[in-house]
C-alpha cells in the first residue's frame, strides 16, 4: 500500500492509492512545516508509476511473470543430414555391398547349375540301370543270358567266316542276320525285350520307325513265303515219293 501525504492546509488532502481503504479524506498528520517540497516531489513520482503494472507484479520478484508462448508458424527446418551429399565412406560401403551381392548371386547361380547337372546325371544313371534290369528275362523262365549270349556270338562269327571271301554287302549283313536269328532261337525273351527297347527309341525318329516297319513287314512276308514254299516243296516231295513207291511196287508185282 502506498500513500501520498498531502498537506491538510488549503486544498491538500490525504489520498490513498489502495482501493481497499474506506477513508480517503482523513487529515494529514504531518505538520505544515514537515510537508514541504520533498513530499510534493514524492507525490508526483508515485503518481507517475503505473498502478496496473504494480498490481500485476508477482509476489516473488526473482521469478519473471509467465508469458504464454505463441505457437510458432514457422515450419520445421529440414535436417542438414538429408541435404548433405554422401561421404566417401558411404560411397565405398555401397560399392562393397554391390560387389558382395553380385558375388553372392553368381555363386548361387553356379551352385544351382551344378545341382541341376548332378540331378540330371543321377536321373540318367537310374534310367540306365532300370532299363538294363528290364532287359533280363524273368526268373521263372529257364532262359539264361550267359550261355545264350555265347551261342549268339559263335553264330555271328560263323556267318562272318562263311562270307569272308564274298563282297562287302554279304560280309556286313550275313553275320548280323545269323546272330539275330540265333538270338531269337536261344534267347527269345531277352531278344523281345531288346526289340521293344529299340522300338521306343525308333519312335522318336518317324523316318527310322517307318523304314523299320517296312523292313520288318518285308521280312515277315518273306518268312511266310519261305514257309509256304517249304510246305509246297514238302508236299511235292511226299507226292513224288509216293508215286515212286507205287511205281516200284507195280514193277515188283509184275515181275513176280
Amino acid at each position: 500500500m502506498t500513500q501520498a501525504c498531502c498537506c491538510t492546509y488549503g486544498h491538500h488532502r490525504l489520498r490513498s492509492h489502495d482501493p481497499t481503504l474506506a477513508d480517503h479524506s482523513r487529515p494529514c498528520r504531518i505538520t505544515a512545516r514537515a510537508c514541504g517540497k520533498p513530499l510534493v516531489k514524492i507525490y508526483y513520482l508515485l503518481a507517475s508509476v503505473d498502478l496496473q503494472q504494480l498490481a500485476r507484479k508477482p509476489i516473488y520478484d526473482d521469478l519473471p511473470p509467465s508469458r504464454s508462448k505463441a505457437p510458432s508458424s514457422k515450419s520445421p527446418e529440414p535436417s542438414t543430414s538429408t541435404l548433405t551429399s554422401p561421404t566417401p565412406t558411404d560411397r565405398l560401403a555401397s560399392q562393397i555391398r554391390r560387389v558382395r551381392l553380385s558375388i553372392h548371386d553368381y555363386s548361387a547361380s553356379v551352385e544351382s547349375s551344378f545341382n541341376n547337372f548332378m540331378s540330371a546325371v543321377l536321373i540318367q544313371e537310374r534310367s540306365f540301370t532300370s532299363t538294363i534290369a528290364s532287359l533280363a528275362p524273368p526268373r521263372e523262365s529257364n532262359e539264361r543270358i550267359m550261355p545264350g549270349a555265347l551261342y549268339v556270338l559263335v553264330a555271328a562269327m560263323s556267318g562272318s567266316i562263311v562270307t569272308r571271301n564274298r563282297n562287302v554287302l554279304l560280309r556286313a549283313t550275313v553275320p548280323f542276320a545269323v546272330g539275330l536269328g540265333a538270338a531269337w532261337v536261344v534267347l527269345p525273351l531277352t531278344t523281345r525285350n531288346v526289340a521293344d527297347l529299340v522300338w521306343t527309341y525308333e519312335e522318336k525318329a518317324p523316318l527310322v520307325a517307318e523304314n523299320h516297319l517296312r523292313v520288318r513287314g518285308a521280312a515277315i512276308e518273306g518268312w511266310k513265303q519261305i514257309k509256304l514254299r517249304g510246305e509246297k516243296v514238302g508236299e511235292w516231295s511226299e507226292e513224288t515219293i509216293r508215286e515212286g513207291r507205287k511205281a516200284v511196287e507195280g514193277w515188283v508185282s509184275k515181275g513176280t
